[in-house]
């Protein structure tokens, strides 16, 4: 493992890291739909480093409820402030730009919402039901990546029963570092999310990850996984966290390929059914993939 990089220094990226140009005439050509339709992305709201990638395929995980988070992550780079209120027309724009892009999984996230009773779930309901709605024949498979709700089961509930394929809630880094970089989570409660969802129903994916090199120890990695796998997570990634800016958490470590590696094996022999590891991915990164691994 790489020794640790002084967080109060600029570090130069790693030979490893290498990110493709968010560019090109498909990306531009996804961008200016969502954009018409008045839709969000968080490829572009997290500065996910694979934007160009997802785009230049036609495939973007989409952000529901505006672009403010109501809480203070230190590693986010989506924005901060008072919300809007939710448009009742986003699920029907949503799921014109999911047909015309053909999409055959679709990820559904969004900021999190804590001035909502239901945290927004109600709104997940209503953008899945629009999708199915408007491509009845090879309707995409469907993954929500939801925040934990302040622990509300019952809005929890109404997204089970929506039925979409994987539900994902990220734990995000280990327990020790949540008052630094999640000051407004709980781990015990997002675990408890997971387990709820396998409890209620089974047939559903539950889905987690983690970022790494904000200054956790591989023992507090391996102690996360396990909690996941006992709570019934099936599926699992693991990146490594860029800083979006000098007033973020500071990148401590770069992490080595071999121990993304590493942990990979491990969450493998915990059980997980698909384990996503390396400094690239995010928690959407070729997501069907994932998922179509699970079928075979």
């Amino acid at each position: 493992m790489t020794s640790p990089t002084n967080p109060t220094q600029k570090s130069r990226k790693p030979d490893w890291f290498k990110v493709q140009a968010n560019a090109g005439e498909a990306n531009e050509a996804v961008i200016r739909l969502i954009r018409s339709l008045n839709l969000h992305t968080v490829c572009e709201e997290a500065n996910c480093p694979n934007a160009g990638e997802c785009f230049s395929n036609k495939t973007a995980t989409f952000m529901l409820l505006g672009s403010q988070c109501t809480r203070n992550c230190t590693f986010c780079a989506v924005g901060k402030g008072f919300p809007e209120m939710p448009d009742p027309d986003e699920p029907a724009r949503l799921a014109e730009a999911i047909a015309q892009l053909k999409l055959r999984h679709v990820v559904l996230t969004t900021v999190t919402r804590d001035d909502l009773p239901d945290g927004g779930a109600s709104h997940f309901v209503a953008v899945i039901a629009a999708i199915r709605d408007k491509i009845p024949e090879n309707t995409p498979a469907i993954e929500v990546l939801i925040s934990d709700l302040q622990g509300n089961w019952d809005a929890l509930q109404q997204i089970i029963d929506a039925r979409p394929q994987v539900i994902n809630h990220n734990v995000e880094t280990v327990p020790r570092l949540y008052p630094e970089v999640r000051p407004e989570a709980d781990f015990a409660r997002s675990v408890d999310l997971l387990r709820r969802v396998n409890v209620q129903n089974p047939d559903i994916l539950t889905k987690s990850g983690i970022m790494v090199g904000l200054g956790e120890t591989p023992s507090e990695v391996l102690e996360v996984l396990k909690s996941l796998r006992e709570a019934g997570c099936k599926l699992l990634t693991i990146g490594q966290y860029l800083a979006p800016s000098s007033k973020h958490h500071p990148v401590v470590e770069y992490i080595h390929p071999d121990q993304f590696l590493a942990y990979k094996k491990a969450g493998e022999a915990m059980g997980f059914a698909h384990v996503a590891s390396g400094p690239l991915v995010r928690s959407s990164y070729h997501a069907g993939e994932a998922l179509d691994h699970t079928r075979h």
